[in-house]
């Protein structure tokens, strides 16, 4: 979203690790704040134990450093809220995060202005993520990131980032590591977006945040 015409739109997705990535709707500061706390974490893991952070772990260590954050008198809440998608050795998730530090994991989640509409398409598809393909997946955030636009507004280049991370087709230790289509390469996706979809496992942002995930067989994550 851009806060003005003259202005470009905000980078709304971040990459964390090679197996696990953020959209934010809030601040932009205060999220910049926690995916470089996440970043530290997520290399601390690889040089102390020789193997990638696991989700949960990680997720449980932003909501304690925000729920810190409201007990003290000289601090303030993150004004941030979160979508954290990725995949370790128990296999894809997704969890949100609010600056309460309240977590939980979801099977398909929209966060920001206007995703009310966002949630109500994941929803009304959410039957139909589990087993479907990474196409499939991708698709259906971008179709259900387009429910939460004013009538006026459309998905485009400039207001659309996607980021895609999962399991590769080489076998059970195959990643497909995190890998943000912005620009010229969303053009693509959005295209395709135009075709009846069927299936959520991947995280997108535009307008707002949207995302979806399945829970697929156990993954092993190369470190």
């Amino acid at each position: 979203r851009n806060a003005e015409e003259l202005s470009s739109y905000q980078k709304k997705i971040l990459e964390l690790d090679s197996h696990f990535g953020l959209a934010l709707a809030g601040l932009a500061s205060d999220a910049r704040v926690l995916s470089n706390f996440m970043k530290q974490q997520a290399l601390a893991s690889k040089l102390t134990y020789g193997r990638a952070i696991p989700l949960e772990r990680i997720i449980d260590q932003i909501a304690d450093r925000a729920q810190w954050n409201t007990q003290m008198a000289g601090k303030r809440p993150y004004g941030v809220g979160l979508l954290v998608a990725g995949v370790d050795d128990t296999g894809p998730h997704l969890f949100e995060f609010s600056p309460s530090g309240m977590t939980q994991e979801m099977a398909a989640c929209a966060i920001g202005a206007r995703s009310q509409m966002a949630r109500t398409y994941l929803e009304r598809h959410l039957a139909e993520f589990e087993g479907a393909g990474r196409e499939d997946l991708i698709r259906h955030g971008l179709r259900a990131l387009k429910e939460s636009l004013p009538q006026d507004k459309e998905l485009s280049v400039e207001n659309t980032s996607v980021g895609v991370v999962g399991k590769g087709a080489g076998g059970k230790r195959k990643l497909e590591s995190f890998k943000l289509y912005d620009g010229p390469e969303v053009a693509a996706l959005l295209d395709a977006s135009l075709e009846s979809a069927e299936g959520g496992n991947a995280a997108e942002t535009g307008t707002g945040a949207a995302a979806a995930a399945t829970q697929g067989e156990a993954m092993d994550v190369d470190s």
